[in-house]
This record gives structure tokens, C-alpha cells and sequence, in this order.
């Protein structure tokens, strides 16, 4: 048949959009049977998983080139479009001394071997028998490791109150300490042998003395397998329990002196804090179980074992030969098999310490500002869609209901980054960061980094609540984020890039894309969290009992429907409750992307055009298949078995076709019918 081809859109992204769903889409597929194998199917067999990495996705691609992007940046001289900043200069300097691998090795081990010796009293396991436990004291190495941000088995972090959203408060849960443990545990003798390898290798090649190692070795296994074993006896609320609390008590929750601790920590971000300030624990059964467990150890255990967690957290700063001993390690826990470029790691090292000098740097280049006008657009189409559903649901009361919709209008958007970044005017930045000075050394600019970050996160104490300020997510990260604690939704310049979004691109590609990541992030302040938390982001539960209730029998249906299906990969079962908000958050989003995407199409009729060989999709089948790209994975074995022990989401598949099959508009698009594999008979529905 004869196509006008101004029906097409033959511009150079609709070019390189058309190529690349065509090669996913795997048309031998029923996409009624199995819609992810149908979109994805082509990309799946052709998908290669570097050997420095365990996943390849979608979303992984857009992180490659991020990655690459970051390291041209921080490589090159400064261009004429951004104005001279100091920020900018001492992040150019700290990547330059991190890719300096010949000065990292002729400086070898010697600056933080100094400081092992000198500030933290040494490492027994190094000394043999010469040294001396008598000069071990707990409180003084828990502080010192705090100085440096290691907090070896208690995160302590300023963060919001979450009684009170205007003021910030003290928290306090377990590191992730006691997570690694239990993923080394799970993963069997396999990781196990990797461990003591890496520990063995890793210790002698700092000492002639190997005299304790094995012994040593042994009983710092035993105090791991003794956390391990507390942690599995806890139950899952003892898990997610707080207790709310004052600095003048906290010694009564955990059990060593933490209220000292706590003062004396906060004294070296020159903050006094005093015995009625609030102190937010997490888990406190699990963090006293915890210091009973330290409480019976030997002094040598506890300084082998918290010097070894800080080294295992800097082997990644150290020269190759410590490099290479933890890529062996992490090769048996996630498959990887070489390390990433040197260029790569430093770029996202950098990233991660000094982010907004580096963020200023990349939408100088590389974002469009109309990219913010058009999110902004679409998000507030997708918030009016969802406030249409909260409306029509027939489980919420009309109390519960008015709330939510007020809720939902007060959400916040945060599009690309801080607004201030848009601005010439360097000042704010290098105010930020005028303690950021680096030299040509590179681990004295970690040392230095990792107190400066410890610092800042003390400090903000007593720093007012700025409603324009990012936090938990920075704005070159490939995510998005709801801040329930600020009724706001985050959604970093980064994730706005392709295939995800494009400025250029058919709206059907951008609603199925990051249309998606819009919805869910919206639903994600009306889940079994989100109704704990208010629109000022305070903590308040904010639903009847009625509603609750009927929450509750509805969220089974989808405990059901997720428990039955299985990875065949790994042959594992997914948990249906473990990643029951995520599955309804994901439900949701589809629906609010798809008819807002609906509701923009009857406004603006023949606008979006097709794309070339792909013809024969309708505008609403093209919205599936962009939906359905934008999860395409691939993983390893073990990075499959970790993400299905861990990870609150589904596997990308039943990200695909758990919400497909639930929605009746998927199959009056395709043309499928209830009990075919990609639609369910009974649908599971909340929104």
C-alpha cells in the first residue's frame, strides 16, 4: 500500500529512535503471550554484558554514556561557556590525581599506612604479637572512622524530622554493614573463599609478619557469622521499627555510651548538641543487638575487624595490586571480570564527591533547556490524570480522597538540577565548596574528601530547610526519586536523555518512557509508605481505617500475582511482598503515562507522526513498545540472584508484563484477550 510520507517523522532523532526499537522488537513473539519478549526480545539476543559490568539495560546505556560524558569533561580544558570557578578547578584537580596512576604507585601505601598507625592505633593483624591491646579504645576509633565518613556499624546522618518537616533531627540506623554480611552468607562457599582470599592476599602484602593472620582471620569470621545470626533471628519489623528519642537517652537504646559519642562526633563539625535534641533510631533491636555482640569481643577482634572494613572501603583508591585483590573479590559476588577504565572510575568518583561542580559542567553541554518546559508539561498532565483516578477509585473514602488530591497538588517538582546551577554567577558554587582544595596527591584528596563529606553532613544540624535545595539523589544520576519527607518528586538531568526522553522526540516515546518514571514516582506518595507521610511531608497517617482496609484486601492481588512468577534464570521465585510497592507504584504509572499520553493526542490531533519501519504500530501500540524498551535487560547470574534477594523492584520482565496484564487498554490496543499469557483473567487494580 502507498504511504504519504508526511505521515513520517524523518527527522534525524526519529531516525535513530526508529532503529533502535527495531532492534529490539522481536516480532516472532505474540506480544498477547509475552509483551516484554516481544519488545525486548531482538535487543535480549544481541545484548552483550561487559566484562566489567554484571547488567546491560536500557538504562545501562544511558550510565555508559553519562560515564564517558563525565570523564571528557573533567579531562579537558575548561570551555569559553562556563565562567571561571574555583569548584570547577579543584574537581578538574581531584580527577587529574585520581587517573595519575604512576604517581599513585610510586606514593604507594605510605599516607595511609601513616595514618592507620598514627590516628587509629594501628592494624593488629600487620604487627603480630607486638601489638598492644591496652592502648584500644572503641569510642575513640568509632570517632575517629566517623571523621573519615566510616561508620563501621552506625550510620549517624542529619536529615529532616519527620514529625516535623521544617527542622532537621539526628538519625541513627545500622551501615550497610550488616547487608554485605548477610549477601556474602547467602551467596555460599563460593563468596566465602573469595572473602578470605581477599583478606589474606590483601593483609600480606602490607606486612613481613604474617604470623596471626590465619588466627585472626578466624576470629573475624566468627564475629561476622555471630552479627549474621542475630540479624536472621530479627523479624522484618524489627527491621523497619524507629524509636524516637533525645540525645540525653540514647545510651539506653543502644547500649555503649552513644550519647557521648554522639557529642563528641557533632563537636567536630563544631555543632553542640544537646541532651534534648531528637534522635531518630532505626532498628534499634538490631543496633543493640549489635553492641552486646562487640561487648564480648576482644579488643583485637574489634581493631582487626574496623580497621579491615575501613581498608576493604579504600582498596578501590589504592595502587593496582590492591585494585586487582578487590576485583577478584567482586568478580565471584556480581560476575564481573575485569576492572572499569581507570578514566571511568575516577569520573564517577568525582561525580560523586563534588557533584554540582560537576552537574554545572555537564547541562553547560549537554542540556537543553527546553527539556525542563517539556517534563514540566508532562508532568503536570500525569499529576491531573492521577488526581482523575484517586477521584474515580471506589475502595477510598471521600475524606481520604479530598486529602490525597490535595496531596498530589502539593507535590513538587524538581526537573534537571537546582535552579541556581542556570545562573553565570559562580558565587554560590565556590561558597559551597571552598573547602574542596586538592593537590597533585591523590589519596591525601580522598583522605581529605572523605572529611569533608562528614563534616557536611553534621553541620546541616542547625542549617534551616531550603524548600529549593536537592537531596538523597544527585542531578547526574540515571534515577528519579520521590522525597516523601518533602513531598517532592526528583528527576535529575541525567535520566532525561534517550531513549528515556528526547526534546525532539514523538510524545508517544516520551510518555512511554519517562512518562513511566513520572507516574510511578507520583503513586509512590499514595502506597503503603506514602500514606504514612502528609502533604508537608511530616509523618501523620492520613487514611481512615476504612480505607486502609480496603487497601489492604486490594494490594493481596498483587502479592499473588508477583509471588507466581519466577526468574527462570536463576530458578527463584519473586517475593510479591518484598516488592509490593514497587509492583503498585509500577501499576499505577502506566495507566497515569497512557492516558495522559491519550488525553495530549485528542488535543493535538496528527501531531506525532510515525517512524520510518515501523509504520504499521499505532500511535498507542508505539507508546507500549517504547514502555517496553525502556526496561530491556540483561544480567548475570549473580547480579540476578543478588537483585532478587535485595531489590525492592521486580525484574525488568514483570516490570513489563505484570502492568501490561493487568490493564485492560494494553489489550484493546493489541488486540488480546483475557487469559492469554500477557492478560490476566483477574486483574489486580488499585488505581
Amino acid at each position: 500500500m502507498y504511504r504519504n510520507n508526511s505521515d513520517l517523522c524523518t527527522s534525524p532523532y526519529c531516525i535513530k529512535a526508529a532503529n533502535y526499537l527495531l532492534e529490539s522488537i522481536d516480532e516472532t513473539i505474540d506480544p498477547c503471550e509475552n509483551f516484554y519478549e516481544f519488545s525486548c526480545g531482538k535487543w535480549i539476543k544481541n545484548a552483550r554484558i561487559s566484562s566489567e559490568s554484571n547488567k546491560q539495560s536500557s538504562i545501562t546505556q544511558i550510565e555508559n554514556d553519562l560515564e564517558h560524558t563525565l570523564a571528557d569533561l573533567l579531562s579537558s580544558s575548561p570551555s569559553h561557556r562556563t565562567k571561571k570557578s574555583k569548584a570547577i578547578t579543584n574537581a578538574r584537580r581531584l580527577y587529574s590525581s585520581c587517573i595519575d596512576e604512576d604517581t599513585i604507585e610510586m606514593e604507594d601505601v605510605d599516607v595511609i599506612m601513616s595514618m592507620i598507625n598514627k590516628e587509629f592505633g594501628g592494624w593488629p593483624v600487620l604487627q603480630g604479637s607486638d601489638w598492644d591491646e591496652s592502648t584500644f579504645d572503641f569510642d575513640r576509633l568509632m570517632l575517629k572512622l566517623s571523621q573519615y565518613n566510616n561508620y563501621i556499624f552506625y550510620i549517624v546522618k542529619t536529615d529532616v524530622d519527620e514529625k516535623n518537616s521544617s527542622v532537621r533531627s539526628i538519625h541513627i540506623r545500622p551501615s550497610k554493614l550488616v547487608l554485605d554480611n548477610l549477601i556474602l552468607y547467602v551467596n555460599g562457599i563460593k563468596a566465602m573463599s573469595a572473602y578470605r582470599r581477599f583478606f589474606v592476599y590483601f593483609t600480606m602484602a602490607l606486612t613481613d609478619d604474617s604470623s596471626t593472620i590465619s588466627k585472626d582471620l578466624i576470629t573475624l569470621l566468627d564475629f561476622e557469622m555471630d552479627l549474621v545470626k542475630y540479624t536472621l533471628l530479627l523479624d522484618k519489623l524489627d527491621l523497619r521499627e524507629t524509636v524516637r528519642t533525645t540525645v540525653g537517652n540514647l545510651s539506653n537504646i543502644i547500649s555503649f555510651d552513644s550519647s557521648n559519642y554522639i557529642r563528641r562526633l557533632y563537636l567536630l563539625a563544631n555543632i553542640s548538641v544537646i541532651d534534648t535534641d531528637t534522635i531518630i533510631v532505626t532498628a534499634p533491636k538490631l543496633l543493640h543487638g549489635i553492641s552486646s555482640i562487640i561487648d564480648r569481643q576482644s579488643p583485637r577482634t574489634m581493631q582487626n575487624y574496623m580497621i579491615w572494613r575501613f581498608m576493604m572501603d579504600q582498596a578501590r583508591h589504592m595502587p593496582k595490586r590492591f585494585r586487582n585483590m578487590l576485583q577478584q573479590y567482586t568478580h565471584v559476588l556480581s560476575g564481573t571480570s575485569t576492572e572499569e577504565s581507570r578514566t571511568i572510575t575516577c569520573a564517577n568518583y568525582v561525580n560523586t564527591m563534588m557533584n554540582l561542580p560537576v552537574t554545572k559542567l555537564y547541562i553547560e553541554e549537554y542540556f537543553h533547556k527546553d527539556a525542563r518546559k517539556e517534563t514540566t508539561e508532562m508532568i503536570n498532565n500525569i499529576r491531573n490524570i492521577f488526581i482523575t483516578m484517586v477521584n474515580q477509585s471506589t475502595w477510598m473514602d471521600s475524606k481520604s480522597k479530598i486529602i490525597a488530591i490535595k496531596k498530589a497538588r502539593a507535590i513538587k517538582a524538581k526537573l534537571g538540577y537546582p535552579d541556581y546551577l542556570e545562573s553565570d554567577n559562580m558565587m554560590k558554587l565556590d561558597k559551597d565548596y571552598a573547602e574542596y582544595n586538592f593537590n597533585l596527591s591523590y589519596m591525601p584528596n580522598v583522605l581529605s574528601v572523605m572529611q569533608l563529606h562528614s563534616k557536611a553532613s553534621l553541620q546541616m544540624l542547625r542549617y534551616p530547610i531550603d524548600s529549593e535545595e536537592w537531596s538523597d539523589i544527585l542531578p547526574t544520576t540515571v534515577n528519579a526519586i520521590h522525597r516523601l519527607l518533602g513531598n517532592e518528586i526528583l528527576f535529575p538531568a541525567a535520566i532525561l536523555q534517550t531513549p528515556v526522553f528526547d526534546k525532539d522526540a514523538p510524545k508517544y516515546l516520551n510518555y512511554g518512557g519517562i512518562g513511566f518514571f513520572m507516574g510511578h514516582e507520583i503513586a509512590h506518595g499514595f502506597g503503603d509508605e506514602g500514606k504514612e507521610y502528609d502533604m508537608n511531608g511530616n509523618k501523620v497517617s492520613w487514611w481512615s481505617k476504612a480505607t486502609v482496609n480496603a487497601f489492604d484486601i486490594r494490594k493481596k492481588c498483587f502479592i499473588e500475582q508477583y509471588d507466581d512468577y519466577t526468574l527462570t534464570q536463576v530458578n527463584h521465585s519473586i517475593n510479591g511482598e518484598q516488592t509490593l510497592d514497587e509492583n503498585i507504584a509500577d501499576d499505577a504509572a502506566l495507566r497515569q503515562a497512557f492516558f495522559a499520553y491519550q488525553q495530549w493526542a485528542k488535543t493535538h490531533k496528527n501531531v506525532d507522526k510515525k517512524l520510518p519501519g515501523l509504520s504499521k504500530y499505532s500511535t498507542e501500540q508505539m507508546f507500549f513498545l517504547s514502555f517496553g524498551h525502556t526496561w530491556c535487560t540483561k544480567m548475570t547470574d549473580a547480579a540476578a540472584s543478588t537483585y532478587l534477594l535485595l531489590d525492592k523492584h521486580s525484574p525488568a520482565q514483570f516490570r513489563i508484563n505484570g502492568p501490561t496484564s493487568n490493564f485492560v487498554e494494553f489489550n484493546r490496543v493489541f488486540g488480546c484477550k483475557a487469559g492469554q499469557g500477557n492478560s490476566r483473567v483477574k486483574k489486580c487494580n488499585i488505581w
